[in-house]
Parts: C-alpha cells; sequence; structure tokens
C-alpha cells in the first residue's frame, strides 16, 4: 500500500501521533493529495479523524495469542522515537 505506513502493533504501544501520523499518510494516498483544497480540507480532516480512531480501537482491542511473537518495532518508528527524545532533551 504506501511504504510509509509503518506496523503499529508491537512490543510498545503506538502513541497518539503515531497513529494520527498513519491515518494522515492513508488518507494522503487514497486521496491522491498531500494538502487538499481548501474545498476538501474539512472531508480531508475528518478522514484522518476517523481512521486514528479506527486504528486506536483495533490497537487497544488486539490481543496476541499465548505463544505468538508479537512483530517487531518498524524501525522507521524507533528513529522516530529517538528523534523525540532527543528534542526532549535539548
Amino acid at each position: 500500500m504506501c511504504r510509509s505506513i509503518v506496523t503499529l502493533r508491537g512490543p510498545t504501544p503506538a502513541s497518539d501521533q503515531e497513529v494520527e501520523a498513519a491515518a494522515l499518510q492513508f488518507v494522503r494516498k487514497v486521496s491522491g493529495q498531500r494538502a487538499p483544497s481548501q474545498l476538501n480540507q474539512d472531508v480531508f480532516d475528518r478522514a484522518v479523524e476517523d481512521i486514528a480512531r479506527a486504528t486506536r480501537t483495533l490497537l487497544d482491542g488486539w490481543t496476541t495469542p499465548p505463544g505468538a511473537r508479537p512483530p517487531a518495532l518498524a524501525r522507521s518508528r524507533v528513529v522516530a522515537r529517538e528523534k523525540a527524545a532527543a528534542q526532549l532533551q535539548r
């Protein structure tokens, strides 16, 4: 689908920012628009909110069967978290 959308399910919970970023990337990909016109801004923003909410519902309700190995934390999530931590230390 879109390489910039990463697996959010893993050993550490996805932050709200990660969920929103994935929803934004999804809406951009589906709509074919990086930045919608003013005419479409409301529907674009509403779609991002709806998808972020549905994603959070999925992640919060997901149960990993006993003995199953959770997916590895995506490298892009690791890098983003390291950058965020470095900015907080400044």
